[in-house]
């Protein structure tokens, strides 16, 4: 819309900025009546664009009330620190042998190019330019849509709910690993039944359906102890060594968080490098085990037939967009931090490269694992392989462990690993919420933050008890399934549209050259206004149409626990009509003059 910023001077904190408006006139005069700032604001960082002036109009926008990253370095380290979780270490490697191996990169590298790369982009711009979390920067794009930040808020809750419980298994695994007898590695513990079999360095072992590994059986019946739970419909007693777990993951979680940016800037600092320190020793060791090549090669062997099967492009497309995280407004929040005119252009570039390495990398670190399962079972790469999720992390991975030599360090650094690479992720996502509330209610909590972040980490504590049952194995698969998923993916949708065609691509993009100096390049708007979006539509769609059958271990899920996984789902989307119809209703004027403005908005975006 023709808009153009320049950076005009910076005195005392105060960053003054001049625009020329005199080509938004036309486009904003009829916002100037009764519903101007009311369903469509066209605005800029606080206190935003003035609509009615052709002269350079000064813009203040203050810098000292807001924290700000101590170094350029612990911005990136915590947006990689949020992007490369625990995801990356099973759930990409699965991905991608399932979806034929080496040919699955095409698809994966097509949709982070097209789809992720151009959202994570346009999130740390958008945070960046307005400063401002999730739910008060749509004041700034459009009113109407503001229940998507509310949107992300309870999706976040729900994410810290069984997210930081999986941490709190890994932190169980931590403790259990110092002894020069890994626990796991035989079957002469209280917990284990006669099925638990134990094939490593035994000749002559038979393998029947309901033979348990060692390792299997301490997951499922020491850590989870879910053979006393017969499922959701009764999920037990709380485990209270995974309470104690849990109460120590959220404590450091606190003291990371509860003076803002510049403590958890140096916390991420150790939790963002140590994985790749341990990935590095894992790849070596891994690579030095007999069969580990053969485990390379099903995961690189390509099948270029693959290609022609939809499944494996919505595969690639959700493992893209789950991998790099925009929609969770994690991004948002920890770009607002930065200075206006930091290069989110470049942060964005590298932050995707190193996230889409990491992935890769972690595939291999995986395999040659595999491959030397395979080679001490006998068995084929693939019967190997077929598990997934936690069991890959918690069962298959820490078996092989126990079989090293030196096999309780490689046990250490590896859960050390895995409870790292949670706490940055949940930095992020409880950071989302943290930024969003204290910037919808500056003048309530801005100077009680570390009360605010305490109460927050109590209710993520609290809302956490259902997943340390002995069947919480059950609802953290649910909350995962439910609570994200589809709802998250609807979320980005719907921001991707609302910055593209409401707030305008025009003006979008003049926000960025504001702060780059230099305007983005046709590929970019193209996506943002068409491919992206089209991306997430796609991945949405293809979702609803695949009904999820949802089983762990030998229990399959009843059908009223799908129904409440829907509810679930709903609950955090619902803030979004319930917003637009709270906002049509309170908006001064009648209705008549909603529906013209309504009409106005409509061939305004047709033209």
């Amino acid at each position: 819309m023709g808009t153009t910023c320049k950076l005009h001077k910076r005195k005392a904190g105060v960053e003054i900025r001049t625009t020329n408006l005199r080509t938004e006139r036309r486009a904003c005069k009829p916002l100037n009546s009764v519903m101007a700032g009311s369903l469509i604001h066209h605005g800029s960082p606080n206190p935003g664009y003035a609509s009615n002036n052709a002269v350079p109009v000064p813009i203040l926008t203050q810098t000292d009330s807001r924290d700000k990253w101590s170094k350029k370095m612990d911005f990136l380290l915590s947006v990689v620190g949020f992007a490369v979780d625990l995801g990356n270490v099973w759930r990409f490697p699965y991905i991608c042998y399932q979806n034929g191996g080496g040919a699955f990169l095409i698809p994966y590298i097509l949709m982070a190019i097209f789809g992720g790369v151009p959202l994570f982009y346009m999130e740390l711009a958008l945070g960046q330019f307005h400063r401002t979390g999730a739910i008060s920067i749509w004041k700034h794009i459009c009113p109407i849509f503001k229940g998507i930040g509310y949107a992300i808020c309870v999706i976040a809750l729900y994410v810290s709910f069984y997210y930081n419980t999986i941490i709190a298994w890994a932190l169980f695994y931590f403790y259990s690993s110092f002894s020069t007898i890994l626990p796991w590695t035989n079957c002469d513990n209280a917990w284990n039944t006669d099925n638990c079999t134990n094939y490593f360095g035994m000749d002559n072992v038979t393998w029947t359906n309901s033979s348990r590994s060692p390792a299997e059986e301490f997951y499922t019946r020491n850590v989870l102890e879910i053979h006393k739970s017969s499922g959701l419909a009764n999920v037990g007693g709380v485990r209270w060594q995974l309470t104690l777990c849990l109460f120590l993951i959220f404590t450091i979680v606190y003291f990371s968080l509860w003076k803002g940016v510049k403590t958890s800037g140096k916390v991420v600092w150790v939790t963002a490098t140590l994985p790749y320190i341990v990935l590095f020793i894992l790849l070596i060791r891994g690579a030095t085990l007999p069969g580990a090549w053969k485990g390379v090669e099903f995961y690189l062997k390509p099948n270029w037939e693959k290609l022609l099967e939809t499944s494996v492009w919505v595969d690639a497309a959700a493992q893209i967009f789950f991998s790099l995280g925009p929609g969770f407004g994690v991004l948002l929040a920890l770009s607002s931090y930065n200075p206006f005119t930091n290069n989110c252009y470049r942060d964005a570039i590298v932050t995707s490269l190193v996230n889409c390495v990491t992935s890769f990398v972690s595939g291999f670190v995986i395999f040659t694992v595999l491959g030397y399962m395979a080679e001490m079972r006998n068995l084929k790469v693939e019967d190997v392989a077929r598990d997934k999720g936690p069991s890959l992390l918690f069962i298959t991975y820490p078996e092989a462990i126990a079989n090293m030599v030196g096999s309780t360090f490689f046990a250490i650094i590896f859960f050390v690993m895995m409870i790292t690479l949670g706490l940055d992720s949940t930095f992020g996502g409880l950071e989302a919420i943290i930024t969003a509330v204290l910037d919808e209610y500056p003048d309530q909590l801005s100077q009680r933050r570390e009360l605010f972040v305490l109460c927050l980490v109590l209710v993520c504590f609290l809302g956490s008890l259902s997943t340390l049952t002995n069947g919480g194995a059950y609802v953290v698969k649910l909350l995962e399934e439910f609570g994200v998923g589809c709802s998250i993916i609807a979320v980005g949708f719907l921001e991707a549209i609302a910055v593209a065609w409401f707030y305008g691509i025009n003006r979008f993009s003049n926000d960025v050259e504001a702060m780059l100096g230099k305007a983005p390049g046709l590929f970019w708007k193209v996506c943002w206004v068409g491919i992206s979006p089209a991306f997430l539509a796609y991945i949405m769609v293809s979702s609803l149409l695949k009904a999820p059958l949802l089983t762990l271990f030998d229990y399959q899920y009843p059908d009223w626990s799908i129904t409440v996984g829907y509810i679930i789902g709903f609950s955090s989307l619902m803030w979004i009509p319930i917003y637009m119809v709270y906002k049509m209703v309170w908006t001064p004027g009648s209705l008549k003059q909603v529906c013209e403005h309504t009409k106005y908005i409509l061939g305004y975006l047709s033209s």
